[in-house]
């Protein structure tokens, strides 16, 4: 008995520490220091919630830049569904996919150089990526230009406005944020 009172309150002090203290402690760190971060990295129109810029959303209009493709469950960029497609890269179905994927894009894209980028016809592992990379995404700009009416230069001035670069290079590589890409072509609309 002598050993266990002791046992208990060592249990009951570590478990106020770990499951109150610590998690209070961390979670007003967050909003203090990374409030948009620790809120789901929302992206706001006025008073609405547009999206996060940390999912990506499914954008299949010709006048839209288009995301990586999505292979969650039920519905694309489903977050509830997150993974990928699970297809091993000798699977002749990804093999179909893929070539379905490449001839539906250049139907689309017809002004675009023919080599497709990698990233457009294959899903990533969470399928919710919101991201391309800016050669993919210029890929898809005289699509873009023709469908808004809109001169290719000013339409790739705003994909190198929203390109966003590592501190350095080892660091990452540079992204487009494909949402919030496509909220400022409709803010273009706008003006």
């Amino acid at each position: 008995m002598a050993m266990f009172r002791p046992a208990l309150l060592l249990f009951i002090l570590l478990s106020l520490i770990t499951g109150g203290l610590y998690p209070l402690l961390t979670t007003a760190l967050g909003q203090w220091w990374f409030n948009p971060q620790a809120n789901g990295s929302l992206i706001h129109q006025g008073d609405k919630v547009v999206g996060s810029t940390l999912l990506g959303q499914n954008f299949t209009a010709p006048g839209y830049f288009h995301p990586r493709p999505s292979a969650t469950a039920d519905t694309p960029y489903n977050p509830g569904a997150s993974g990928g497609s699970n297809l091993a890269g000798s699977n002749p179905a990804l093999d179909n996919i893929i070539a379905e994927r490449v001839a539906m894009l250049r139907a689309q894209n017809p002004q675009a150089d023919a080599r497709v980028p990698v990233e457009l016809v294959t899903a990533s592992a969470s399928g919710l990526d919101g991201q391309l990379s800016p050669e993919a995404t210029a890929w898809q700009v005289p699509r873009i230009a023709t469908a808004r009416h809109l001169p290719e230069q000013e339409v790739a001035r705003l994909v190198a406005e929203h390109t966003e670069k590592p501190l350095a290079d080892f660091l990452g590589r540079p992204v487009v944020n494909i949402t919030e890409l496509n909220l400022a072509l409709d803010a273009l609309k706008d003006k």
